[in-house]
């Protein structure tokens, strides 16, 4: 009826599980679904921080997105993906939906509320890969550091920027950057000593930081 997609709630849609939804709690470095699984649903991820990596056919992989709360992930299954094309993998204890595939086609269908979310949520994520690839063919890799970073405390996204990130290896940083372990070090010391990041057991990231990211 059409009071129902007018008082739909996209948020506490997403808030508890239901018909075609279940809630799952993972633990760091806990897999959530690998690279040739079958695709059959996708994720939206409640709390947590998220890493999607690729493998190649010799063996080498690369980190290809960092996720976080009010993400989706799976989305390859509503465009006819058979098959998973990365893994993902919990960097942080983490809280993620996932959604059967007839449940979130019937909803997209459904309900005009959603749909503008998941949108947002593309577009979003299209943008992104856009200016990564910029990133990646015209700046420096201390810019993409520094812009990783500030990306990790959701520096530029809606609400407070998270000035403590979670734990991340150095060689982690280095399959994102596309650089060597080395030059990561080198330049995490860098920043620390100009006094744009801190860490003492954590890593704490000032907005200084961007100074990096916007000099010339």
């Amino acid at each position: 009826m059409p009071g129902k997609k007018t008082d739909f709630d996209p948020t506490a849609f997403l808030a508890k599980a239901g018909e075609g939804k279940t809630v799952a709690g993972y633990r760091k470095g806990q897999v959530i679904f690998a690279q040739s699984d079958k695709a059959d649903s996708i994720f939206y991820v409640q709390k947590g921080k998220v890493k999607l990596t690729v493998v190649s056919n010799n063996g080498k992989e690369a980190v290809v997105a960092l996720l976080g709360p009010n993400d989706f992930l799976g989305e390859g299954c509503l465009a006819g993906k058979l098959v998973r094309m990365s893994t993902a993998s919990a960097m942080t204890e983490c809280s993620i939906m996932r959604l059967e595939k007839a449940t979130i086609i019937r909803v997209l269908r459904e309900q005009p509320a959603f749909s503008d979310v998941f949108l947002k949520h593309l577009l979003t994520r299209n943008i992104r890969i856009e200016e990564d690839l910029v990133d990646q063919l015209f700046n420096s890799s201390e810019k993409r550091l520094a812009r990783v970073l500030l990306l990790l405390a959701n520096f530029g996204k809606e609400g407070k920027p998270e000035t403590v990130i979670p734990k991340i290896s150095q060689e982690t940083l280095a399959e994102i950057v596309g650089t060597t372990r080395s030059r990561v070090s080198f330049f995490m010391n860098r920043f620390r000593k100009l006094g744009f990041i801190k860490y003492n057991g954590v890593l704490e990231v000032h907005s200084s930081l961007l100074n990096v990211v916007l000099h010339d």
